[in-house]
């Protein structure tokens, strides 16, 4: 295969909402390239892109999948994504190397929630976009609403390179760019050039006009060439339109059938001669805060943004070439680790298809397989050099489930598959609760979750169980106790003897020290699950010596550990020990933590305790007139509304909901707004379950 220089080499991730066509504008670029010789559809199960049996089987993607195209003396690799935000961690990891977003929109309903949720990646990142309005061909298609809505949410920035002729069966598109009408057959391919006709010239001559000074705005020179001429050549308009796009201020607008193959091959030319490569963005900063050069003479570092783990196989790192050039046996450092991987093996993936490289430059994008060390998210590179690339950052999960083996001699298998999950995809999150008392498996969505069903079945031969996890309570008390207890054992030889005096109250941070004690000493607690406790030394007299008080600490602490209402954490609670008695011989260690225990837990008892729930912060993105039923559900789960902004045809509620309440929130949600509803979650705090909730809690014990 030809090696290509960083100029020559276009990294686009195809993005947008679901069913939008990403995965068939693949396939027809491949196709016009002549890298595959018969098209695959979605519907037949054979494109190169969506290859994975569980693809198949739902007739979606779910990973991301490299794969290339040359075109013109230019190498595109192209990222097709998921549409679907519940796979949202594989588009990040694809933003993350893109050098240019293609944004997909299906001319049948323009711009969805799924789009505008990447959106959001793709303006944090300003990463350069131009969009794409597919399915202009079908009976439903409105191409001028579908560009209003690209307005609606980029803004004025967006500009049209092209439109369609309606009224001759969307046969032809005009190019406002070129001035040129493209008059496709029956089966798309290679269109007629035609002049634009006298019935369009006047619209295309106002598009062409926008575009010259959306163009020339983005360069001095240009805009005094322009001021100058009264226009811009080709060449000219391209530059404008490239420095546009690096400045995240211009979003060409391009349209086609990628069912029917028309537009196909003039987008990809706009890719090759206009679209940023790598090297036309700025230095990456490293961790260490070094520019990362994009050059072929830089020292070389390798980004891994993907993992994949394949049955036949095994795993296999996809990485992107940030600086330098990489050969086959190279050996380079893990950053993270320091541990020496040798890259045994170069290549170009095209969905399951490899093909063998010798080499790799700056800008490229490849895969290796078995690395030993390294995880999505390292850096491999020359050995000191000091780069570290800046990592991926994932979105937070938005619900989690207890995962348990339905057969338990499968546990440790599972745990292995586990981990490989989490590695080839990091927004799945394992770990094991102490509190608890179960693992606990958190994902992006209910969608998600039946991948992870379906992979653990079918990939890794195991059956696994999903519930409702428990909730983290936490209890805490509403006023002050005081309590003793006297811890007397004897059974021949030295006995064990310690009473304990103790006062609680509730803990908040600021409160006055406490009143009526002669304080000695004070010990604050930080709490590994949340809050405090605050202890104090008040004993007068050596009633109780010194040396035990740590003792009564741990009694309190141990308490604490397993509240008495539920055995959730107690947290956010002062003790003053002000009283007790010892013995010469029988008092040691052991029985003053007994003694405090029963203290602290008769304390507890008495001083009107509660218990607290989580409470998550909600985020949730509806269109407008779906609001109604969205706000309805939301209160049958306890939630308190904290406020609604209008953002377009859009509704952004805010709201805090207890995590008790949030079980299978994401299914819900996707019910009522008939999949257009999105939304985000996070911790927020603890605050108090009202008592018809507590008493049930405490029953069931």
């Amino acid at each position: 295969m030809k090696i290509y220089d960083d100029k020559h080499i276009k990294n686009v991730a195809f993005v947008g909402a679901h069913k939008s066509g990403k995965t068939t504008l693949a396939e027809t670029m491949l196709f016009e390239a002549g890298l595959v010789k018969r098209r695959g559809s979605v519907e037949n199960k054979n494109t190169v892109a969506d290859y994975h049996e569980i693809e198949h089987e739902r007739e979606t993607s779910i990973f991301a999948t490299p794969l290339h195209t040359e075109w013109r003396n230019y190498k595109i690799n192209i990222l097709d994504t998921p549409g679907l935000d519940d796979f949202i961690g594989e588009i990040a990891s694809t933003m993350r190397v893109a050098d240019s977003i293609v944004t997909v929109i299906n001319a049948q309903h323009g711009v969805e929630v799924g789009t505008e949720i990447i959106w959001n990646y793709v303006d944090r990142f300003s990463k350069p976009t131009l969009f794409v309005i597919n399915q202009i061909d079908s009976p439903n298609a409105d191409f001028d609403e579908s560009f209003k809505s690209i307005i609606d949410l980029v803004g004025r920035n967006a500009v049209k390179i092209q439109y369609p002729i309606i009224d001759r069966g969307a046969q032809c598109i005009i190019d406002v760019l070129k001035m040129k009408m493209y008059k496709f057959g029956p089966e798309g391919g290679r269109p007629e050039k035609h002049e634009i006709p006298s019935d369009q010239i006047d619209l295309a001559n106002k598009l062409h006009n926008e575009l010259v000074e959306k163009a020339a705005e983005n360069d001095e020179d240009l805009m005094e060439l322009y001021f100058d001429k009264g226009f811009l050549n080709e060449d000219e308009m391209r530059e404008g339109i490239k420095k546009g796009m690096l400045n995240h201020e211009m979003f060409p607008v391009f349209c086609i059938s990628a069912l029917n193959d028309m537009g196909s091959g003039r987008l990809m030319g706009f890719i090759d001669n206009v679209a940023p490569s790598a090297a036309d963005l700025k230095p990456e900063q490293s961790v260490e805060g070094a520019s990362i050069e994009c050059k072929a003479d830089a020292p070389t570092s390798l980004f891994i943004f993907k993992t994949l783990y394949e049955p036949n196989l095994g795993q296999i790192s996809f990485f992107k070439v940030k600086s330098g050039e990489i050969k086959q046996n190279d050996k380079l450092e893990n950053s993270r680790n320091q541990e020496v991987e040798i890259l045994n093996q170069l290549y170009i993936m095209d969905g399951k298809n490899r093909e063998p490289v010798e080499k790799l430059t700056a800008g490229d994008i490849g895969a290796t397989l078995k690395l030993k060390y390294t995880e999505t998210n390292d850096t491999l590179r020359e050995k000191d050099s000091n780069i570290t690339i800046k990592p991926i950052l994932y979105p937070e999960p938005r619900i989690s489930k207890c995962i348990n083996a339905e057969d338990k001699n499968d546990e440790e298998k599972l745990n292995e598959a586990l981990k490989k999950l989490h590695s080839q995809d990091p927004t799945i999150i394992i770990k094991y609760s102490k509190e608890l008392k179960q693992q606990i498996l958190s994902c992006q969505g209910e969608l998600h979750l039946a991948t992870i069903d379906w992979t653990l079945k079918n990939q890794y031969g195991i059956k696994a169980t999903f519930t409702q996890p428990r909730i983290a309570y936490r209890e805490t008390i509403q006023r002050s106790a005081t309590t003793s207890y006297k811890h007397k054992k004897q059974s021949g030889g030295s006995g064990q003897f310690g009473e304990v005096h103790l006062k609680i109250e509730p803990w908040f941070e600021g409160m006055p020290e406490p009143e009526g004690f002669n304080i000695r000493g004070k010990e604050e607690v930080e709490l590994d699950w949340g809050g405090k406790l605050v202890f104090y030394n008040c004993i007068v007299g050596g009633v109780i010596d010194t040396r035990y008080l740590p003792s009564v600490l741990k009694g309190c602490l141990e308490v604490m550990e397993e509240g008495p209402l539920t055995g959730s954490y107690a947290r956010d609670i002062r003790v003053m020990v002000f009283d007790g008695k010892m013995h010469s011989v029988d008092s040691n260690d052991i029985s003053f933590k007994i003694a405090a225990a029963h203290a602290f837990k008769d304390a507890f008892l008495q001083a009107k305790p509660k218990l607290l729930e989580p409470i998550n912060e909600l985020n949730i993105k509806v269109p407008e007139e779906l609001m109604g039923n969205v706000m309805t559900d939301l209160q049958s789960r306890r939630s308190i509304i904290l406020g609604m902004d209008s953002d377009g045809k859009y509704q952004t509620i805010k709201a805090k909901t207890p995590l008790a309440e949030m079980y299978k929130y994401s299914t819900t949600l996707r019910s009522i707004t008939q999949g257009r509803g999105s939304f985000s979650t996070k911790f927020a705090n603890f605050d108090l379950v009202p008592n018809n909730v507590q008493e049930e809690l405490i029953k069931k014990g």
